[in-house]
């Protein structure tokens, strides 16, 4: 036998899985999972045992806590894919059976630690540019208060369109009001939808996320509501015609109609509370939903006689036609916050994106992300990678490393990517 060891996998695993009761479908962990075992079809996310390292990256940003959930078996008798993608439920626990302790190479004992329940080093956990905490001073968030078992019911209160009519885009503000049923939402939460109906299967439609467009206290301030903004779905990404379900179902609504809830999700991507703190808030379309969260609650703060820091926005759309809430947004003081528009499909223009106006922004981007600001993201996840290409060369051309800058922001609860 040759000087290396053989080292034997455990017999018993402790598997990794996702409760489809409680996920939301936003697909954060399969976009953090640095292995590509997390996958989907249109009704699931599972993880695939085989391919799964245990590296515990999509843990953290989860939402509602769904990708939390294990199961110790027998390795020859983990749960396939296919299998779960036919679940409604978590299969039952089948006992506390112990993991096998067997020799093993570091990168073994590192998967073996998490099988135990104990803590696997920070350093083997991928890094990506995405805060996994929130602002040190944010509010205390409330969660998971209603389940797809037992969700709440609101009604809806108001439905408008909020970009021009006859244009591509058919985006919605609704509100629902939950009356005297506690709902607590913070700016930057989301919650579910459940549209009524079954599947092609038979089976009920699974929950819809939508980001809350209103601030903590309400769209009507005091009134236990809140508001979405949802944009008619009537293409896929390929554009091929397809009916959105939940999307549509919201967008038809009548004022009076009944809607269940689930929620409230999200513990992360959270504003700041701290007097002074700046925010750096970059979208497009319907992510401008926690941005005009965001800017409503600073703005019924400064009418109460609150300071707060520097607002700046960065909005992106495919014509002024199809931006949400423009007219709104254009009335608000230059003083209180600094609007920048990019618009990738104006006739006779040129395409400019939200990273564009960013670079051309750059000298005062710069100097307020060095005054304690607080950068949030939201938006098609084909934005993502430009936006974070911008702030590198914006960090660079003020002479601030990228690398360090964007570490310390992530650690510090300072910069927060929400894209789908």
């Amino acid at each position: 036998m040759s000087g290396a060891s053989s080292v034997a996998a455990p017999a018993v695993i402790r598997q990794h899985l996702i409760d489809p009761e409680i996920c939301i479908r936003c697909n954060t962990c399969e976009a953090t999972c640095p292995s590509g075992a997390i996958t989907h079809d249109d009704r699931n996310y599972v993880v695939d045992a085989a391919t799964c390292n245990l590296c515990m990256a999509c843990v953290p940003p989860c939402p509602t806590g769904a990708i939390d959930n294990w199961r110790v078996v027998p390795r020859a008798d983990a749960y396939p894919v296919e299998d779960q993608l036919q679940w409604d439920a978590l299969p039952a626990p089948i006992g506390d059976t112990p993991v096998d302790a067997v020799p093993c190479s570091p990168a073994q004992a590192a998967m073996a630690s998490v099988m135990v329940d104990e803590p696997i080093p920070p350093q083997a956990i991928p890094s990506s540019y995405s805060s996994t905490v929130a602002p040190w001073s944010a509010a205390r968030p409330a969660t998971n208060l209603y389940s797809v078992r037992n969700p709440i019911v609101a009604t809806v209160a108001g439905n408008v369109r909020v970009t021009d009519a006859g244009t591509q885009s058919d985006t919605h503000h609704i509100v629902l009001d939950f009356g005297s049923t506690p709902f607590p939402l913070l700016e930057g939460q989301s919650l579910g939808i459940l549209a009524p109906g079954a599947d092609a299967r038979g089976r009920a439609h699974v929950a819809r996320q939508y980001s809350i467009a209103s601030p903590r206290n309400g769209e009507r301030p005091n009134y236990n509501n809140a508001s979405l903004t949802v944009k008619r779905v009537t293409v896929d990404h390929d554009g091929r015609p397809v009916r959105g379900v939940c999307s549509n179902y919201l967008c038809d609504l009548s004022v009076g109609q009944r809607v269940d809830v689930i929620g409230p999700f999200g513990t992360t991507f959270l504003m700041p509370n701290h007097p002074g703190s700046s925010i750096v808030m970059i979208c497009t379309g319907t992510g401008s939903a926690p941005m005009r969260a965001m800017t409503e609650w600073r703005r019924r703060q400064r009418k109460l006689g609150e300071a707060g820091g520097t607002l700046m926005l960065f909005f992106g759309a495919r014509t002024r036609e199809e931006l949400p809430y423009f007219g709104p947004l254009m009335s608000l003081p230059r003083d209180f916050i600094d609007v920048n528009l990019a618009f990738s499909r104006s006739p006779h223009a040129p395409r400019r994106y939200v990273q564009d106006a960013m670079r051309e922004r750059a000298e005062d981007l710069a100097r307020v992300l060095q005054q304690d600001a607080y950068v949030y993201v939201c938006g098609l996840k084909a934005m993502e990678a430009g936006v974070l290409e911008a702030l590198a060369d914006v960090a660079r051309g003020a002479g601030i490393d990228w690398t360090s800058f964007a570490a310390k922001l992530k650690n510090d609860g300072r910069l927060h990517l929400e894209t789908y």
